[in-house]
């Protein structure tokens, strides 16, 4: 799905839910033993401060995702058990030739102000985001529909530039037309079959008329039409919703509020765990993995399981000193000794990646990155030499930047030393692990193209296929290309895919793509991710989705003993 903050499975996997039973104890109880989360409904989850707030185009991190999925509702949602995509505000998506699309939304939608969800509201949310000059993160999801290439026009020479994006032609994607009320039509460039599937994603959420009013004050406070509705946000602090008595779905929300609650660390907010002082978090730290520590402290409160979720590390290759080139970053990836890391830091909690995509999702490959993804101190000495003979000189100190607000101090200092250590004290360089101080302000300048040094990536799914490792984070000008890689040849052969109508020939040409990253390594692979996440005393009916994230309309709050 998106960017990750922190630690974050296919169709047909087991789902993840855990009855908490009742227990004695904890920070919160009541003087005779009752259930404090009863006399207000409110659950308290840990979240993280959002990068850009409230407008769906415009996300595309965990934070603001998280709280994202379930105040707005889509015209699909995917199966909190399978991921599986399934109709939501969609009566129906149809189509005969996987290019031209009609979709129906279902009668007597509304929007938290009340005013109807209406077909117009979906092409307009969508004209918005894929025009540019609107500077929307979400704005390639919109490249597969036709006249993409009218509205958004790209900047000649970068970011940093003197020059600006020529003004597009118009601000209206031609291959969008209102039909009636609660009926769009959608043409696309090319047959895409993973298109429906692709629906669920955030970015293709509608918009209410009063977005439009005001944009940025919408973005601070923002008008919904999920289970939840958007109460407050206190920056760095909490972000308050409530369920939504105007929500349509057939499950509604079992609690009248959830608290995402912010936290400087993720051993602060772990602690508030173990004490019941908070309901749920989907990251347990380093301190608590060693020795297998968090099953101990919170028995039967504790969740195991998959995700579909990798770590990656990531070279700014629009920045001459830091992007480095082919052959250094190959002898960086050399010299990750993953497998120690995974061992000692996350106590086998997470899995030495290969490749660049999730091994839980349709399309993995083991050994996409070749022998790159290996540990082999004297290949990345060979390939650092011929990175030096090509004329490349690395800076004196060659940062690993992360936000400091996560638990990714121990391993990136892990991966540091193992990389000094592997290319010795004649490398010309040091790898240093730098934080910055929260994970908005780390993305911001991630997406600012403004980081000097190699940089924490990961990536959540948001739909369990090989697309959706490759599409946005390595296709020319993709939203969450962060590092600005762009291969014309690569671009062609993720495009064959996109439009192969045969799902077998797809997937294989998306692995050929894929194989393709092992020439430039424009990213590092690290890890795949396990699931360890645990609740409080006073909730029960918990369940985790195949993204990694607590599903809200699951958690209930345990009647008193």
């Amino acid at each position: 799905m998106r960017v990750t903050k922190g630690a974050k499975i296919a169709a047909g996997s087991a789902l993840l839910a855990l009855g908490v039973a009742a227990c004695g104890g904890g920070g919160g109880s009541s003087s005779d033993g009752g259930n404090p989360r009863t006399a207000t409904g409110t659950v308290y989850i840990r979240g993280c401060e959002p990068q850009t707030g409230f407008v769906p185009g415009n996300i595309n991190e965990t934070c603001g995702g998280t709280v994202n999925d379930f105040v707005y509702s889509k015209l699909v949602k995917y199966n909190p058990d399978t991921a599986a995509p399934e109709l939501d505000q969609a009566a129906s998506i149809d189509t005969t030739d996987n290019k031209v699309w009609t979709i129906k939304l279902k009668p007597g939608l509304k929007w938290s102000d009340g005013t109807p969800v209406t077909a117009k509201n979906y092409v307009d949310a969508w004209n918005y985001t894929a025009y540019s000059p609107n500077a929307q993160i979400g704005s390639s999801w919109f490249a597969d529909v036709q006249g993409f290439d009218k509205v958004n026009t790209a900047d000649p020479d970068g970011p940093d530039g003197p020059k600006e994006a020529p003004k597009p032609e118009t601000d209206k994607l031609s291959g969008l037309e209102v039909v009636d009320d609660t009926t769009f039509k959608v043409t696309l460039n090319a047959p895409t079959a993973v298109f429906r599937t692709k629906l669920g994603y955030i970015t293709f959420a509608a918009l209410p008329d009063a977005f439009f009013k005001n944009p940025q004050g919408f973005a601070q406070n923002p008008v919904t039409n999920g289970p939840f509705k958007f109460v407050k946000w206190d920056h760095n602090s909490q972000i308050v919703v409530a369920a939504n008595p105007d929500y349509a779905g057939a499950e509604k929300p079992k609690v009248k509020q959830i608290v995402y609650k912010m936290y400087k660390d993720d051993d602060a907010a772990y602690a508030d765990l173990v004490s019941n002082n908070l309901d749920f978090t989907e990251l347990i730290p380093p301190s608590a993995l060693a020795g297998d520590k968090w099953k101990t402290d919170l028995g039967d409160r504790a969740i195991e399981g998959q995700q579909g979720v990798i770590q990656t590390v990531s070279f700014p290759l629009y920045d001459k000193e830091f992007g480095g080139n082919a052959d250094f970053r190959k002898a960086i990836s050399l010299a990750v000794d993953r497998k120690t890391i995974t061992d000692k830091i996350f106590n086998k909690g997470r899995v030495p990646l290969d490749s660049w995509v999730s091994p839980i999702v349709e399309g993995y490959k083991a050994g996409s990155c070749g022998e790159f993804c290996t540990y082999d101190p004297t290949k990345a000495k060979d390939f650092l030499n011929k990175a030096k003979q090509e004329g490349y000189t690395p800076p004196k100190e060659f940062p690993i930047w992360y936000n400091g607000d996560s638990a990714h101090k121990e391993w990136v200092d892990a991966m540091a030393n193992s990389i000094n250590q592997a290319l010795g004290s004649d490398a010309g360089f040091t790898v240093v692990g730098k934080s910055m101080p929260t994970f908005d302000e780390f993305r911001s300048v991630i997406t600012e193209h403004k980081i000097k040094g190699m940089f924490r990536t990961g990536w959540q799914m948001d739909y369990p296929h090989i697309e959706d490792f490759l599409n946005p984070l390595v296709k020319t000008g993709a939203s969450s290309n962060d590092g600005l890689y762009s291969n014309k040849a690569l671009d062609e052969k993720l495009h064959e895919a996109d439009v192969a109508t045969d799902q077998n020939q797809s997937v294989s040409l998306y692995q050929q793509a894929e194989a393709m990253l092992a020439e430039d390594l424009p990213t590092i692979p690290l890890w795949s991710y396990g699931l360890q996440a645990g609740t409080s005393k006073w909730v029960t009916g918990v369940k985790v989705t195949p993204f990694g994230e607590l599903d809200p309309l699951s958690i209930q709050i345990k009647a008193a003993a």
